[in-house]
């Protein structure tokens, strides 16, 4: 890596999950071993076993979902920092990604980090009744075109809202199941393209606001550490260094601006872009978003190939 080349650390969210994720990692260092301990026991569940073996029918409940993607991303960041000397320049996470960001940039303990999200994730999953919310993915629409969709499907007690910015070319939708069904008919009469998603709940909608009301206490008592790290919430998509947890408790229930975290990061000067955890989403989103020009995107899926 240059000297020069000024490097955006990303932390995957929800859906970058999968039965084997940890076996890599625990073989090949196994001083990560210490971290998935530690995550089992501030989250109370079996985050090894789950990574490892599965079953997929239990690794994609969002409550454990949530801190087995934190941990493998954590534990990937150690192999690079332990085998690399790897530093960031700013960090930034997809939704769920901007805890582990957190942990990373030294703003927020791991096990704190890892209690947080097991809570978020059950408060996501009771929030909605399975069956009532529903989420898709929206192609190669402009994001105005689409909030007027949204606009035209949405009633008093049905909406539907855009709450992923995940490039130009993919935005996702969430909302009252028939809201978006309506949604989905009016793209259907306009020839748009959409993929109807496999989800427990509307996510990141205001549908999501008894999960913000739940994890609020929980993030109010949270201590962040004062550092000159540069962040790129979710909720804001500016670069602060003055992290708190008001960042936290509005993304639960609002838009992940992931297309515009990119472009500022680019505006400021980012050269390197890392995905640091499982699955390769955020490399090929950020392939997506950024103008033809030197940059140097990778992933970290197998962190020891990254490392050579």
């Amino acid at each position: 890596m240059s000297d020069a080349m000024k490097t955006l650390a990303m932390f995957p969210g929800q859906g970058s999950q999968y039965v084997g994720m940890a076996k890599m990692l625990l073989e090949e260092f196994p001083y990560t071993k210490v971290i998935y301990e530690e995550a089992e026991e501030a989250a109370k569940a079996p985050i090894k076993k789950l990574c490892l073996d599965g079953p997929e029918s239990d690794l994609k409940l969002t409550a454990n979902t949530q801190p087995c993607i934190v941990t493998t991303s954590i534990a990937t960041w150690k192999v690079m920092v332990q085998e690399k000397g790897f530093k960031a320049d700013m960090f930034a996470g997809h939704s769920l990604g901007e805890y582990s960001a957190l942990v990373a940039a030294d703003r927020l303990k791991f096990a704190k980090a890892i209690s947080l999200v097991r809570a978020r994730g059950m408060a996501m999953q009771k929030a909605v009744p399975e069956g009532q919310g529903a989420m898709t993915a929206v192609l190669s629409l402009e994001a105005a075109r689409l909030e007027d969709f949204c606009k035209k499907a949405s009633k008093p007690g049905e909406t539907v809202e855009v709450v992923n910015y995940n490039s130009p070319q993919q935005l996702v939708v969430a909302g009252a199941a028939p809201a978006v069904k309506r949604l989905e008919e009016a793209l259907t009469a306009e020839s748009v393209k959409f993929v109807s998603l496999a989800v427990s709940a509307p996510f990141h909608s205001s549908m999501m606001k008894p999960a913000r009301e739940d994890m609020t206490p929980l993030l109010k008592a949270t201590e962040f550490a004062n550092n000159d790290t540069r962040i790129i919430p979710n909720f804001s998509a500016e670069i602060t260094s003055a992290y708190g947890a008001d960042f936290l408790i509005q993304q639960i229930d609002s838009p992940v601006k992931w297309t515009q975290t990119i472009d500022k990061a680019n505006m400021a000067g980012m050269t390197q872009y890392v995905e640091v955890g499982p699955g390769k989403v955020l490399w090929g989103l950020a392939r997506k978003i950024l103008p033809k020009g030197d940059f140097k995107l990778a992933h970290t899926d197998n962190v020891k190939d990254w490392i050579g």
